[in-house]
């Protein structure tokens, strides 16, 4: 058996919690082995319904580069695909969030253990479980503060959140595989049902083993393991309660008290959710009013439209949602407009129309410039919409014009929109 951990010579480890050991941190590793995986799936779903342009690293050529191997044409049906994946991923990374740093807690004497190489086999872990505290944090922190929309971090937060996701879970396959069969042991060695019914007074530390987990001198208990998981339980539940109403919408949505607020317009027609302002985007009374124009683009081809132009193009309409990466959705609003696909079939895609560079007018913030895919224009749905429940488009939602394309994030929702062309890509 190993020396118990040092902070160096002469000072004792002060991790003396009664608690700590191999059972407690294997059942918060196993609801982590469950969760994570559901995580980075969803999140790599998220990334395929962004079209993303990760280069180097990731790019739209035919081979997708080497992370996008897996990427595919997001699909328009059904309408409500994205919203129900991203409000998975968001809800379930904030659930996990009370489980995580549980689990950082339990294996914090790990974190300071003398001497920190002990061999190749040692090393290798120790360098997993750095990536796998940092990645850790690092993931779960900036999904956080995306879902507030506070990006105080340096970059875009999507390549960043991105390539930290694949880094971290490298990290977890490389320690479940160094510690599956330990947990599997620590997890047969006490019975959930006697631990779950165990009081403080009857607590006891664990045996003493070679985890460095056990404390050597441990203090007297003032919790019992059963208090422990079920204060991880009940944070875990309470940050659904106040999470999971943002994307079920309806009477929930009132509890969704992380959601990111005053983002709601008024009543009417077009009370309801956004990002972004018209303000804040910096748009302006002349990009709204009769100077605006909208310019078709196909190969040699140009258009030029007044809104009372597109106005007089065949009219559609379609029941679509909002979703946005944010974890958020809107119920069904009642958009109309014109078909992406017709617009395409003026300046000459009439039969199979492509892919489309949708360019919004709006001066600050992110998705100025937004692709969409051949299949996405091809969706009767998918429009330049001009109304939305019988009336304008307000200025937050996107007056004079703005595209709805179903099961798309609300990001290539885009907003404000001056200039569409068929053909080109980002």
């Amino acid at each position: 058996m190993s020396n118990p951990p040092h902070l160096g010579r002469g000072h004792r480890t002060p991790w003396r919690s009664p608690l700590r050991g191999p059972w407690l941190t294997s059942v918060f590793g196993l609801v982590l082995l469950v969760g994570i995986p559901v995580l980075f799936v969803t999140g790599l779903l998220s990334y395929a319904a962004y079209n993303p342009d990760l280069s180097p690293v990731n790019d739209k050529t035919p081979d997708k580069g080497l992370l996008g191997f897996y990427l595919f044409s997001w699909p328009t049906h059904p309408s409500w695909l994205y919203g129900v994946n991203q409000g998975v991923h968001v809800t379930l990374g904030i659930v996990l969030v009370p489980v995580l740093l549980a689990k950082l807690w339990s294996v914090i004497p790990k974190l300071f253990e003398r001497p920190a190489v002990r061999s190749v086999a040692h090393g290798l872990e120790r360098l997993s479980l750095l990536a796998l505290v940092g990645g850790g944090l690092f993931e779960f922190a900036t999904g956080v503060l995306n879902v507030q929309l506070d990006y105080v971090f340096p970059g875009s937060f999507y390549p960043l959140h991105f390539y930290g996701a694949w880094i971290f879970m490298a990290a977890v396959v490389v320690h479940v595989a160094l510690r599956f069969p330990r947990m599997v042991r620590a997890l047969k060695g006490r019975d959930l049902r006697a631990e779950l019914r165990t009081p403080v007074s009857r607590t006891r530390p664990e045996p003493p083993d070679d985890t460095g987990l056990v404390s050597p001198d441990p203090a007297p208990p003032t919790m019992s393991r059963r208090g422990a998981l079920g204060m991880v339980g009940a944070g875990s539940a309470a940050l659904l309660v106040v999470t999971a109403g943002q994307s079920i919408g309806g009477p929930l949505r009132e509890t969704a008290l992380l959601a990111p607020h005053n983002r709601e317009p008024g009543r009417g027609p077009n009370g309801f959710q956004i990002n972004k302002t018209a303000a804040g985007v910096g748009i302006r009374a002349r990009d709204m009013g009769s100077d605006w124009r909208l310019v078709v683009r196909g190969g040699d081809r140009e258009l030029v439209l007044t809104r009372q132009q597109v106005l007089r193009l065949p009219q559609h309409g379609a029941r679509l949602p909002i979703a946005c990466v944010e974890g958020w959705s809107t119920p069904d609003q009642r958009w109309e407009g014109v078909r992406l696909a017709d617009l395409a079939a003026l300046v000459g895609h009439r039969d199979r129309p492509p892919g489309v560079l949708v360019e919004s007018v709006q001066r600050h913030g992110s998705f100025r410039t937004v692709a969409l895919r051949d299949n996405q224009v091809r969706d009767p749905r998918s429009l330049l919409a001009l109304k939305v429940n019988g009336a304008d488009l307000s200025p937050d939602h996107g007056y004079p014009a703005r595209i709805i394309v179903p099961g798309a994030p609300g990001v290539q929702n885009t907003k404000w929109v001056g200039r569409l062309s068929f053909g080109e890509t980002l």
